[in-house]
């Protein structure tokens, strides 16, 4: 069934997997900066393919997707982790990116989420913006990240409130055991 867009948005299926995975790796490797390998798209797609969308044109090709997953972060909260996102660039400003982030957040969150992660490079203001407008937060900024050189913003969105009030503070390179005081409630 085709949206209002034109286009069919669905989960990824492991068993179209020869189907699907050279499109994938095309149109990441279009957009993104890093290099993945094969192994990369199998480590998440074979453990949280369920996890992962796609947006597919009337022809069935690909012109979207996204690649996440979630599980606990440091045996602390269960942490969803949005790897990679990616549209065509004849596709974009169409809100495909959006909707695809949505689909990724609402099954997160359906699993319990406590917060959701994601690095972006900081040259990528429209895609720092999407995420701003999704609730998303900056929470770092991480120098020299991506093999290109280039710096990422690591971005946050807290689903839980418990998720982010006892981590005021809380920086991912260091082990916080004394989070600063919380002031007195109004």
């Amino acid at each position: 069934m085709m949206d209002d867009d034109g286009l069919k948005y669905v989960q990824y299926d492991s068993s179209k997997e020869s189907d699907y995975l050279a499109a994938i790796r095309q149109l990441i490797s279009n957009d993104l900066s890093e290099p993945y390998s094969i192994y990369v798209y199998r480590y998440f797609l074979y453990q949280w393919g369920d996890l992962c969308f796609l947006a597919l044109d009337q022809h069935g090709f690909l012109v979207g997707v996204v690649i996440s997953k979630l599980e606990p972060h440091r045996g602390g909260p269960m942490r969803g982790y949005i790897a990679m996102l990616a549209v065509k660039k004849e596709y974009r400003g169409k809100g495909i990116a959006t909707r695809l982030v949505r689909m990724a957040i609402d099954i997160m969150i359906d699993r319990d989420a406590d917060e959701i992660a994601l690095e972006t490079e900081v040259t990528n203001t429209a895609a720092m913006k999407l995420y701003e407008r999704l609730g998303f937060l900056r929470s770092k900024r991480l120098h020299r990240y991506y093999l290109n050189g280039n710096s990422a913003f690591r971005f946050v969105l807290f689903v839980k409130e418990s998720a982010f009030t006892p981590r005021l503070g809380y920086d991912d390179d260091e082990d916080n055991e004394n989070p600063p005081e919380l002031p007195p409630s109004a």
